[in-house]
C-alpha cells in the first residue's frame, strides 16, 4: 500500500501560501498573481527542482521524493524544525506502521518520579491526544478540572473554566491545535485522535478555523497566563520534557521566575491544596 500523499500537499500548499516572493527575497514573475503567496515556479527555482517536479508532489503523483529534496524545499518556505520533520514524515515513501492505538497508556515511571520532584510548580503528564495521565495538587489549583483520564483537548476548547482562567487562551488553543496536526502526522492511523480531531472541528470554530491553516508545532515552551478567582494573576513560562522510554509521553512544567509575584502566591496555593496528593 502507498503513503497517502493528500497531507504532503496540502501541507505544502498552506506554506507555500504563507509567502510572498519579497518574503523570500526574490523578484515575483511577471503577469497576473491567482495565489495569496508563492508560485508553484516561484518555489520550485528557490528549492532548485523543475516546476513539473514540485507540482507532482503538491498534487500527491511523485512517489518518492529524497531527503535533499525536503531539506531544500523546507528551506525554501522557512520551516521551523518541527515543520521540516512533519515535511519529512508525510513524504516517507512507505506506509507507517499502524498506532497500537487499543493499548491502555500508563504513566512512564521515570516522568513521575520527576514529577514528585517538582510539586513545588504546577505539572503534568500528557500522552497521545492530549490525554492527562497524572497531574499534581498544584496543577489543579490552578486550572481547575484536570485530572488523570481527562483529555486536555476537551477541557481546553469544551469546559468554560479554560477560557476564564487562561488569558492567552486563543494563542494556546491554536498551538495546541497545531500540536495535534503534528500528532496525526506521526499516526495517521490512530482512529480515537482521528475521533477527537473531528471532534473538536464540528464543535468548535475556532479549532476549525485553526486546523484548515495546517500550521504544526509540538508540545513547545509557551507562556501562559492564568487569572486564579482566588490568587489573581499568575504568569508561567511551559517547559516540556519527553520520556525517553516513549516518544508520546511528556511531562509539562509551568515554571515561574524567581522572586517574582506567582512564585510568592504558589505556595499558599499549595497550602490548600494540600489534602489532594499527586494523582496517578
Amino acid at each position: 500500500m502507498a503513503a497517502d500523499r493528500t497531507h504532503l500537499g496540502l501541507f505544502l500548499r498552506s506554506r507555500r501560501d504563507s509567502l510572498t516572493p519579497a518574503d523570500v527575497g526574490m523578484r515575483a514573475f511577471p503577469g497576473p498573481r491567482r495565489v495569496p503567496g508563492l508560485r508553484k515556479e516561484e518555489l520550485a527555482v528557490l528549492a532548485g527542482v523543475s516546476s513539473d517536479y514540485y507540482s507532482r508532489m503538491e498534487q500527491g503523483r511523485q512517489a518518492n521524493v529524497s531527503r535533499s529534496v525536503l531539506d531544500a524545499l523546507a528551506k525554501a518556505l522557512r520551516l521551523t524544525e518541527v515543520e521540516r520533520q512533519h515535511l519529512h514524515i508525510l513524504a516517507s515513501p512507505s506506509p507507517r506502521r499502524r498506532s497500537p492505538i487499543a493499548v491502555e497508556q500508563h504513566a512512564d515511571p521515570g516522568l513521575l518520579r520527576m514529577m514528585t520532584v517538582i510539586d513545588h510548580v504546577p505539572a503534568l503528564i500528557l500522552a497521545r491526544r492530549g490525554e492527562v495521565l497524572a497531574t499534581n495538587a498544584l496543577l489543579a489549583a490552578v486550572l481547575g478540572d484536570v485530572r488523570p483520564g481527562s483529555s486536555l483537548m476537551r477541557y481546553l476548547f469544551f469546559e468554560p473554566l479554560a477560557r476564564e482562567r487562561i488569558v492567552n487562551w486563543e494563542h494556546f488553543a491554536a498551538s495546541s491545535i497545531s500540536a495535534l496536526r503534528g500528532e496525526l502526522g506521526r499516526h495517521p492511523d490512530d482512529h480515537r485522535l482521528i475521533t477527537l480531531i473531528d471532534e473538536l472541528r464540528s464543535r468548535d470554530v475556532d479549532a476549525a478555523r485553526w486546523w484548515e491553516d495546517h500550521s504544526v508545532q509540538d508540545y513547545a515552551s509557551a507562556a501562559k497566563q492564568i487569572l486564579h478567582p482566588d490568587v489573581g494573576t499568575l504568569s508561567f513560562d511551559i517547559e516540556t520534557m519527553t520520556s525517553t522510554r516513549n516518544a508520546d509521553q511528556v511531562l509539562i512544567v509551568y515554571t515561574a521566575q524567581p522572586d517574582s509575584d506567582t512564585t510568592r502566591k504558589l505556595p499558599f496555593l499549595a497550602s490548600w491544596s494540600m489534602a489532594n496528593t499527586t494523582t496517578t
